[in-house]
């Protein structure tokens, strides 16, 4: 299933390795010469709503997480009133584990993402663009920086108009970078932090299309998503859905390409481009080169830890937007999977990521700020098989009843815990009842 041609990597020659600052950048006139804003020359010649609609034909779902469609989310937009700026906000806050695939966009061909945000802002005729960059990501917020320089001198933003005056519409664009935080990754809490407060995401709604940055009407696009548009635009609809797959369930389609990073016990990790569709099984035998050391799968993180496990009999599963109801996990997610082999100790998985969620819980919400803490305290006594069976049945009690699906949380953070918890639980409970003492034991048995 692999593709014929890359599209988001098409300007990336191979699996980049060694230190980023040694590799080779599509500066502008490079990224002119092979095609380049040839899209955004196609879309300024288009009326915004031609654009939004092709976008929205399209069905390109948001490859930040969500899977939820970039042009409906645009169409949410309030009509201009005139009365302020209307924001793009660029989430490269990447913090979720196991996920490294816009950072490969950033590190080797900026401009393709650039492209896509200028034609994001004039389909939604919107005045400023923040790139929220994660904080650790000093190099790529470097190369970001520069080529944002080059497009103001090219006259792509500015106020002269984009693409130089050929159309008066003007865009400013700016790096913000992250103070750190996994929870900035949430929309809403990615728009506190922009505006300097800490980022705890906003009660919902109103949604940041009508109250989003600084109380305008805000559009939140992962990079990748926006990476996509420009060959959208160029190729149109019905080239985008020759790719990827339809649902299994009669839903939403899952379109086009997708990078996935794949880490973990695999002979070669990296970043791949390959459609939508695609099985785990073939993403790790023929883009990874098979398990490393020729040691049998165990399981996998599919898409992100907050979208649970999948199981050892689901080693095939179908890497779409259809996952989650197919292989019982919250959904795709980034599609960065993390891959266990066979002597994978998946107690201590599970008990290592609860420890992420706990430290990163923004505290806001109290089943989150104290289950989090709860899960992570219930992991260690398993881990070290000091618990009981109740302590089992508890950990799952509390997972099960906290996060936004279960109306007691603002965001999704205590859902990511949740799903992982119950799904690793009941996909490899034989080993975490094997670390556990039965409920009632004998006094005199205790004392031994």
């Amino acid at each position: 299933m692999k593709l014929t041609e890359p599209i988001l990597t098409k300007r990336i020659p191979s699996i980049p390795h060694g230190d980023p600052k040694d590799r080779h950048i599509v500066g502008y006139d490079e990224f002119v010469k092979t095609d380049g804003y040839q899209a955004l020359s196609k879309a300024l010649d288009m009326q915004p709503a031609q654009v939004l609609g092709t976008v929205k034909d399209a069905i390109l779902r948001g490859r930040g997480g969500a899977g939820f469609p970039a042009g409906l989310k645009w169409s949410f937009l309030p009509p201009q009133d005139g009365k302020g700026l209307r924001y793009l906000c660029v989430n490269c806050d990447e913090a979720e584990p196991g996920t490294f695939k816009d950072r490969l966009l950033v590190d080797f061909d900026p401009h393709l993402v650039l492209e896509g945000i200028a034609i994001a802002c004039w389909a939604c005729q919107l005045d400023v663009a923040y790139f929220f960059i994660r904080g650790e990501y000093h190099h790529q917020a470097r190369v970001m920086e520069r080529a944002i320089q080059e497009a103001y001198a090219a006259g792509i933003f500015g106020k002269q108009g984009m693409m130089a005056g050929k159309s008066k519409h003007a865009v400013e664009c700016y790096v913000h970078r992250s103070a750190g935080a996994y929870i900035c990754g949430e929309e809403t809490g990615l728009l506190e932090a922009i505006e300097g407060k800490r980022g705890w995401p906003r009660v919902k709604p109103p949604f940041p299309a009508v109250k989003g940055l600084f109380g305008r009407p805000t559009i939140v696009n992962n990079v990748e998503t926006l990476a996509a548009v420009p060959d959208i635009i160029s190729r149109g609809v019905a080239w985008w859905k020759s790719i990827g797959v339809e649902s299994s369930f009669g839903g939403m389609p899952s379109y086009g390409t997708k990078l996935m990073g794949v880490s973990g016990h695999v002979t070669r990790p990296g970043c791949f481009e390959a459609p939508l569709g695609i099985p785990l099984s073939e993403l790790v035998n023929e883009y990874c080169g098979g398990m490393r050391g020729g040691k049998k799968f165990k399981g996998a993180i599919a898409g992100g830890v907050s979208m649970g496990v999948l199981g050892t009999d689901q080693f095939d599963a179908a890497m779409d937007f259809d996952i989650g109801r197919r292989c019982d996990v919250l959904g795709l997610g980034t599609a960065c999977p993390t891959i266990f082999d066979e002597d994978t100790d998946m107690v201590a998985v599970a008990r290592n990521c609860a420890r992420f969620f706990m430290n990163e819980s923004c505290g806001q919400c109290t089943p989150c700020r104290e289950g989090s803490g709860w899960i992570h305290k219930l992991l260690t006594r398993i881990d070290r098989g000091d618990a009981t069976t109740a302590d089992l049945d508890l950990l799952v009690e509390i997972a099960s009843s906290m996060g936004l699906n279960e109306g007691t949380t603002i965001c999704g953070l205590a859902d990511g815990n949740n799903w992982l918890v119950r799904t690793i639980v009941k996909k490899f409970r034989g080993e975490f009842e094997r670390r556990v003492r039965p409920k009632f034991v004998p006094l005199h048995l205790t004392a031994r």
